[in-house]
């Protein structure tokens, strides 16, 4: 089944500051599989979302170490063209949506 990694989290560590979000996190994501993250809030499921798309880079004092293998190629070399790399690993957020109050008459 190695040939069907299609994304390869390496050693990942994410800092905030001096502070560290994620430790050694390792995950494999096969192509043509679905894959959840879960966990409850504040376990770094975002986190991992923004080092995909390297969006964390817009944000001051983050960084990252390790690396993420997409079809092969580590995704955090800084030489990485982030247009393409952006077109490739969509991000689609989600946004709280509360329910409109109505009053009734």
């Amino acid at each position: 089944m190695l040939e069907n990694k299609y994304l390869q989290i390496k050693n990942i560590n994410f800092y905030h500051g001096s502070t560290r979000i994620l430790n050694d996190l390792n995950l494999d994501i096969y192509r043509n599989r679905i894959t959840a993250i879960i966990g409850p809030s504040g376990s770094g499921k975002s986190t991992l979302l923004r080092i995909l798309n390297r969006i964390y880079e817009l944000y001051p004092n983050q960084r990252v170490k390790g690396e993420v293998l997409f079809d092969g190629q580590n995704i955090l070399d800084k030489n990485i063209d982030l247009n393409l790399l952006r077109r490739r690993i969509g991000m689609v957020f989600s946004k709280t949506y509360t329910f409109p109050k109505y009053e009734y008459l």
